[in-house]
């Protein structure tokens, strides 16, 4: 895996993005959403890859997107253009593990958005969130309309969106927008603790989990019922639903196989 614009590690089973374009604060350009993409599908691929963490680093997450990138840009090269940000968003948002945003500094416009298609966000207490592309006469335009109210709600993602100001990690936890919020210097030891936690469970479980909260936040309330029971049923066809039953009627740990 060789990017210019990511650093990638896998370690004990949890897979790291981080963004590293310091001298930009990691702003998000089409050569980073490339990349982004690369890294999601290479990740979901790797069976060594149980969990997944995308961070900035302890300074900044993702100060937006890269105006130069748009600056010069006609309506009709935005209407045509292959949308790399909503490609690469919607793989990470699709990746069959569950997938962390390890949050310090801004996280503003698509570094926000980015945020959204995780699973779970932990906070750094220096951390800020916005969408600020009012200020420049557009809107978010990588998911943050569409992902946002469904998060945290109509009123606040409209207000958020409307003004363009930012939040800090404590309004960010108290709208539901972050899980956590943790001393900085404990970021990354708690979004790796949870990895592992998450980590520990059955693979076919998780995978099937989560897709029961995705695709069923995408139906009315009586099919999603129906796909959640699709995979509750299918999920007894698996050695891990064996095993960890037998495991809590035997009293100890399962060992799960992710099959």
């Amino acid at each position: 895996m060789g990017f210019e614009t990511l650093v990638v590690s896998v370690e004990d089973g949890i897979g790291t993005i981080t963004l590293n374009r310091p001298e930009v604060l990691n702003a998000l350009s089409s050569q980073v959403f490339g990349e982004l993409s690369q890294a999601a599908g290479e990740l979901a691929d790797d069976d060594s890859v149980r969990v997944l963490i995308i961070t900035g680093g302890d300074k900044v997450f993702a100060a937006g997107a890269d105006i130069r990138d748009m600056a010069k840009a006609e309506a009709m090269d935005i209407a045509l253009a292959g949308r790399p940000s909503q490609k690469a968003f919607q793989l990470i948002e699709n990746i069959p593990k569950p997938v962390i945003a390890a949050v310090a500094g801004y996280a503003l416009g698509g570094g926000c958005e980015l945020t959204l298609v995780c699973d779970v966000r932990i906070a750094a207490d220096n951390a800020k969130f916005g969408l600020p592309e009012i200020t420049l006469g557009i809107l978010p335009g990588a998911g943050g309309t569409q992902r946002l109210p469904r998060l945290i709600g109509v009123g606040k993602a409209k207000e958020m969106i409307f003004s363009g100001d930012f939040i800090d990690a404590e309004e960010a936890l108290s709208v539901g927008l972050v899980n956590k919020v943790v001393p900085a210097e404990e970021l990354m030891n708690e979004a790796k603790r949870l990895a592992k936690r998450f980590a520990s469970r059955g693979a076919v479980a998780l995978r099937m989990a989560k897709s029961a909260v995705n695709e069923g936040l995408r139906m009315d309330l009586a099919a999603g019922l129906q796909y959640e029971h699709k995979c509750f049923s299918l999920l007894f066809a698996t050695q891990d639903q064996k095993e960890g039953m037998q495991a809590f009627l035997e009293k100890r740990k399962p060992k799960f196989q992710g099959k």
